[in-house]
C-alpha cells in the first residue's frame, strides 16, 4: 500500500487569507487572548505519541522491532497505527487490494527471530501475526505502552462524508470499526485472523478524517453537513467503546478507558468548517494538531514548513492559540511535531535561500520534497549544507546554495517540548517514527524537554 504521505497542499491555498486575518505577536510566555493554565492541572505525564507506518516495513524496512532497540517505544505512551481505512459502503474494512488495504503487512505476514520483538519467529498456526503480533509483543515489553487505530490519513478519508451522513450509517461505522480493531475480529486469511484473533491490539481510535467540511485529497468529497455529523460520529464512538468498555469489566477490576483521539488541522477555516469544538472537546480524550505542512514543497517560494512562531503565517503557536480560543481545554491539546523536511531545489535570490523562487521538490529518496531526517542529518554532518536557525522563531533549514529543506533537528523539537510544558498542553505527537535515527535521537530530544520543568 502506498500512501501520498501528507502532501496537504490544502494549507498552501489558505495562506492568503491567513497573512490578513492573523496577527500572530513575538513569542511570549502566555496570551492575553487565551490565558496560560496551570502546567499541573488537569494531567499527569505529557503523552508521547508517535506514528507507525504499516507501510515502513517495505522500503524503509522499519519494523515494530526497531521501537524497542533505538528506546522509542521506552518512551512513548501511544503508538498510533497508520491507516484503517473506510469503504464505500461506510465501513471499516481489511482487503488486500492495492491502495486499499494490506493484510499481509498487518496481520498475516510471518516475522522471523531476527526480526521480533520477543525473538521468535512466527509459526504457521498462528491466528496473529504480522505488525498486529509484533505490537501485542511490544506492549508485553513495555507495559503501559498503548496502541490506537488511526483512521483514514490523506489518502483514506475519502468515504467518511458518506459514512456519517446519517444516524444509521455512523451506527454501522462505528459498529464495524469497534468489531474489526477492538473487538478483534479479522478477516480470515488461512490460519490468520478470525473471530477476536486481534483482541487486545488496539486501545482506542484515532480519527484521522482530512478533513470534516473542506477541502483534502482531491477525491475526498465534504459537505457542511460533515461538521455536526462529525460532532454526532465522536458522541457514537464515546458511547459505543464505553459500552464495550463496560461489557468486559470483571468484578473488582477497574473498567477499561478506550482512547479516542483525532488529528485536526491548523488552518482557522479548516477548524471552523468541520469542529464544534466545545461539543467535540468532551468525548476526545485528546486530539493530534497539525503542527507541520505549514508550507510544503510544491510552492513556489521556499518557506517554513514547521515553525514554533511565525509572525502572519501558520505556525504552532498559532495552531495552539486557535484551538483554545474555540474551547479546547490546553491539557487536551498534543502538538504534532515533524520527523521529515520539505526540500526545494533550484533555489535562486541568494542569501540564506528562505522565502526564495525555487523551480520545484528536491530530490529525495522515496518522495520528491520529503525526506526522513535520519537522511537530513548526513547532510547537514557531510559539511555540503550549512544549517540555519531563526532562533527567535524556532525553526531550521539545511541550504547548500541550490537545495533547501525545512525540518525539525534535535533543538528544535527540545524548544517545542519545552513549549508545551509551559503552557500546560497534553503532549507531543510525531509524524512518524520511522524518520528518526537509528538510535531515537529525535524522540529523545523530545521526551527530555518533557521531562523539564
Amino acid at each position: 500500500m502506498r500512501r501520498r504521505i501528507l502532501a496537504r497542499l490544502a494549507i498552501a491555498a489558505c495562506a492568503a487569507s491567513l497573512l490578513v486575518s492573523l496577527s500572530v505577536t513575538a513569542p511570549a510566555s502566555a496570551d492575553s487572548s487565551s490565558p496560560q493554565q496551570d502546567k499541573k492541572d488537569h494531567r499527569s505525564e505529557p503523552r508521547r505519541i508517535g506514528y507507525f507506518t504499516q507501510w515502513g516495513v517495505y522500503g524503509r524496512d522499519f519494523q515494530v522491532q526497531d521501537l524497542d532497540r533505538s528506546g522509542a517505544a521506552a518512551r512513548l505512551t501511544h503508538i498510533n497505527y497508520a491507516f484503517g481505512n473506510v469503504s464505500p459502503q461506510g465501513t471499516c474494512f481489511l482487503e488486500s487490494v492495492p491502495g486499499e488495504g494490506d493484510p499481509w503487512a498487518d496481520y498475516v505476514r510471518p516475522v522471523d527471530a531476527a526480526n521480533s520483538v520477543d525473538g521468535v519467529a512466527d509459526t504457521d498456526t498462528q491466528r496473529l501475526a504480522g505488525n498486529f503480533n509484533q505490537l501485542v509483543e511490544l506492549k508485553k515489553k513495555h507495559p503501559g505502552l498503548k496502541v490506537l487505530i488511526s483512521l483514514g490519513g490523506w489518502s483514506w478519508s475519502t468515504h467518511f462524508s458518506h459514512a456519517v451522513s446519517t444516524p444509521a450509517k455512523r451506527t454501522a461505522f462505528v459498529k464495524s470499526c469497534i468489531d474489526l480493531y477492538i473487538k478483534g475480529n479479522l478477516p480470515r486469511d488461512g490460519a490468520r485472523g478470525g473471530e477476536g484473533a486481534a483482541a487486545g491490539v488496539f486501545d482506542g481510535i484515532d480519527v484521522d478524517w482530512e478533513w470534516p467540511g473542506s477541502s483534502g485529497e482531491d477525491d475526498t468529497p465534504y459537505t457542511p453537513a460533515d461538521k455536526k455529523n462529525f460532532t454526532a460520529l465522536i458522541r457514537e464512538f464515546r458511547t459505543e467503546l464505553d459500552a464495550y468498555a463496560k461489557s468486559q469489566q470483571r468484578k473488582g477490576e477497574p473498567r477499561k478507558r478506550y482512547e479516542l483521539s483525532a488529528f485536526v488541522p491548523t488552518a482557522p477555516a479548516k477548524i471552523d468548517a468541520g469542529f464544534e469544538v466545545k461539543k467535540l472537546m468532551r468525548d476526545f480524550d485528546f486530539v493530534n494538531l497539525q503542527g507541520y505542512d505549514f508550507h510544503v514543497s510544491g510552492e513556489k517560494t521556499t518557506n517554513q514548513q514547521s515553525a514554533l512562531y511565525a509572525p502572519n503565517d501558520f505556525s504552532v503557536h498559532q495552531t495552539v492559540n486557535d484551538w483554545l480560543r474555540r474551547g479546547a481545554p490546553a491539557h487536551k491539546l498534543v502538538v504534532g511535531m515533524p520527523f521529515y523536511g520539505q526540500g526545494w531545489t533550484g533555489v535562486s535570490g541568494g542569501g540564506n535561500g528562505m522565502r526564495q523562487p525555487n523551480t520545484g521538490p528536491a530530490p529525495a529518496t522515496h518522495q520528491a520534497g520529503y525526506e526522513d531526517y535520519k537522511v537530513l542529518k548526513k547532510l547537514a554532518d557531510s559539511g555540503a549544507y550549512t544549517v540555519h536557525r531563526d532562533r527567535k522563531n524556532g525553526h531550521a533549514w539545511l541550504f547548500d546554495g541550490t537545495s533547501l529543506w525545512t525540518y525539525d533537528d534535535p533543538k528544535v523539537l527540545r524548544a517545542k517540548a519545552g513549549y508545551v510544558v509551559d503552557r500546560g498542553l497534553g503532549g507531543a505527537m510525531v509524524w512518524s517514527l520511522d524518520g528518526d535515527t537509528a538510535d531515537g535521537e529525535l524522540i529523545r530530544a523530545i521526551d527530555r524537554g518533557l521531562d523539564d520543568d
